[in-house]
């Protein structure tokens, strides 16, 4: 039983660990400490209800309509586009630093909108988490729910940890420059993912 949640927590970890554009987002946020708990927990929530559906078997139906994989494909490539000329824009346009006193939260509708944007549109998650952990949950037998719940784990383990962490990074980005390259970095991120999501 502990091997099957280790093994879905560890693969579940393996596959969120690179920084995308989700993780970036979030990183932003956690580096701006807007909404924090907020961000982590929809993330989190939304890996946790792919997880489930992939472990309960609908990743065949993923599979049997690619239709479903083309829409997020084409709908977050334009969210990603958008979203990396906001933050050329940011970075070109205005001089700032992160000054947690002077930061204007955005509302709390805008932080739910963008969140669920960057997991739901995103072509890939359902390939990790329906299609790729569903596949992998049926190696455990009757404990692929187990499974399951490791990579859950895993999940909001990492999203909570990289919000909250992010704070640590705080000192550096109180330097106007060095939120000027942030910005400038997750405009390329943000281009590069839209990118190969298109080809």
């Amino acid at each position: 039983m502990l091997t099957s949640y280790l093994s879905g927590f560890t693969l579940g970890i393996s596959l969120i660990l690179a920084i995308g554009a989700q993780n970036a987002f979030v990183l932003k946020q956690g580096l701006k400490r807007n909404h924090v708990f907020l961000v982590c927990f929809i993330c989190a929530l939304s890996d946790a209800i792919l997880i489930s559906a992939g472990v309960g078997g609908f990743g065949a139906i993923v599979i049997q309509f690619p239709i479903i994989e083309t829409i997020a494909r084409y709908a977050g490539a334009t969210f990603l586009v958008i979203y990396a000329l906001l933050s050329f824009k940011s970075a070109f346009s205005e001089t700032h630093a992160l000054q947690a006193a002077n930061e204007i939260p955005h509302s709390r509708a805008k932080i739910i909108a963008k969140c669920l944007a960057f997991t739901w549109l995103n072509p890939h998650v359902y390939l990790d988490t329906v299609v790729l952990l569903g596949s992998i949950s049926t190696q455990y037998g009757e404990m692929k729910n187990v499974f399951g719940a490791g990579a859950v784990t895993a999940s909001f383990v990492f999203f909570f940890s990289l919000g909250y962490g992010a704070r640590l990074l705080k000192p550096v980005f109180e330097n106007p420059k060095a939120w000027k390259v942030f910005e400038i970095l997750v405009g390329i991120l943000m281009t590069w993912i839209a990118i190969m999501l298109l080809i």
